[in-house]
């Protein structure tokens, strides 16, 4: 015994040290040994999650048990065609995401410029670091908090007494200010990322050349910031098209595509499932959109 075990140790150290040679020796080996674990992770469960919801939305219901027929339809994708109220919602809901997404890019340029450019370089992480605050803090403490804010008699009211104004209530622009504050990090870290890395002397030489503050943001600081917009913009589009908590909260009688999917998951499975394509699609559209304009080929 107390000879074989110290062969049986250095045994499997050998075997261990082969091994680390031929991976050493085969990078793409090495590589997909990497990438198996995540890549099969994506494959079953979110690929695999995504065809069972596409498959899904190709069957009916039962008009009398609401059970899942699994009889292929294509009645849900036509009755998102041609009712009214889900064209409607389907409309309202790109709309929102695109207000969103607007509303954080136009917020969110002066303030990365601020901490990118402006504050001293010992108040730059502090500052990144109060960005990133509202992100350690609860999704539906954010929401509710918002809710006191814009309920009558709370703080947008006492804010705007003074000047003879009231509150926005709860509704549809609720709804976009609530969603521009939870989304808006994601939208300033990139473009400050990119102001960051701006190199100054392009600033110096734009006004050199005798060009204002305007055609230097636009000639100069925008076509290198771009990219950093478009990455932002594709999380907070895609996060405020698929929210449906927030209209809950915040919406009033306000009804998103999240509420309908939301909505139809205990009586009628498959119209939810289609439903639930329709963002997948707008997505996935977006994306093509915003590569086609080349606004992605740097990141």
């Amino acid at each position: 015994m107390t000879v074989t075990a110290p062969s049986a140790g250095r045994g499997s150290r050998a075997t261990v040290r082969r091994l680390a040679g031929v991976l050493h020796r085969h990078p793409g080996l090495r590589l997909s040994a990497l990438l198996t674990a995540p890549l099969l992770w994506l494959t079953v469960l979110y690929l695999g999650s995504l065809t069972a919801l596409f498959v899904s939305a190709f069957w009916t219901t039962d008009a009398f048990t609401s059970e899942v027929v699994r009889v292929w339809t294509a009645d849900n994708f036509r009755a998102l065609l041609t009712t009214p109220v889900y064209r409607q919602v389907v409309l309202r809901s790109i709309g929102v995401a695109l207000a969103v997404t607007a509303l954080c890019v136009v917020i969110a340029f002066p303030l990365a410029f601020y901490t990118a450019r402006v504050a001293r370089p010992r108040r730059r992480p502090l500052l990144v670091v109060a960005i990133l605050t509202p992100l350690w803090a609860s999704y539906l403490v954010k929401v509710y908090a918002w809710r006191l804010i814009l309920s009558e008699g709370g703080l947008a009211d006492w804010m705007l007494r003074p000047f003879g104004l009231a509150g926005p209530g709860f509704g549809l622009p609720a709804t976009v200010l609530t969603l521009t504050y939870l989304w808006l990090p994601y939208m300033i870290l990139p473009i400050h990322t990119a102001l960051e890395q701006l190199p100054a002397n392009l600033l110096d030489a734009s006004a050199d050349l005798g060009a204002g503050a305007w055609r230097t943001f636009r000639s100069v600081v925008l076509p290198m910031v771009l990219p950093s917009v478009a990455a932002g913009s594709v999380f907070t589009f895609s996060l405020s098209l698929g929210d449906y908590i927030t209209v809950q909260i915040v919406g009033g009688k306000t009804q998103l595509i999240g509420n309908l999917v939301y909505s139809n998951i205990e009586l009628n499975l498959p119209m939810a499932a289609a439903l639930g394509t329709v963002p997948v699609v707008v997505i996935v559209l977006y994306l093509l959109a915003v590569r086609r304009t080349g606004a992605l080929s740097s990141l």
